[in-house]
């Protein structure tokens, strides 16, 4: 199965549109409430980071028995240093997003506590595109 939803940069009252439509399809075919948390956590975390720091993006879910793979892709800043970017509390969030309850530091590090697989690239001045991994099987965990 295949699901892509867009993104706009900025829009806050849509930040989290697309993981709480896709917990629906996970609870639906009734994949463990555990994964489904892990994988929701991961793409709202996601999902607010393109929001928060680019001008529009998609996500694009592929799901099958064994897995779920997302692919995010935006258009924005990019991010200089990942390394940087990865350390918790570490956040280039602007003043008006922290107002708002955003920005703390963490989203990358949630990202990565809640998949499986986590593959990062950025090029400053085009964008980032995440691209994340959860297995449905316990078997299949690396």
């Amino acid at each position: 199965m295949n699901f892509v939803y867009s993104v706009e940069g900025g829009n806050f009252t849509q930040a989290g549109t697309a993981s709480s439509q896709f917990k629906k399809v996970l609870k639906q075919l009734n994949v463990d409430h555990s994964t489904i948390k892990r994988i929701v956590v991961a793409l709202y975390e996601a999902e607010v980071n393109i929001v928060a720091h680019a001008w529009a993006g998609t996500i694009t879910i592929d799901l099958n028995l064994e897995k779920v793979r997302i692919l995010l892709t935006d258009k924005g800043p990019g991010i200089p240093d990942i390394n940087k970017a990865m350390e918790a509390g570490f956040s280039t969030a602007s003043p008006k997003v922290r107002e708002m309850g955003f920005g703390a530091g963490m989203g990358l590090q949630n990202i990565k506590n809640n998949v499986d697989v986590l593959n990062i690239r950025s090029e400053v001045g085009k964008g980032t595109e995440l691209e994340m991994e959860v297995y449905l099987n316990a078997k299949d965990k690396a």
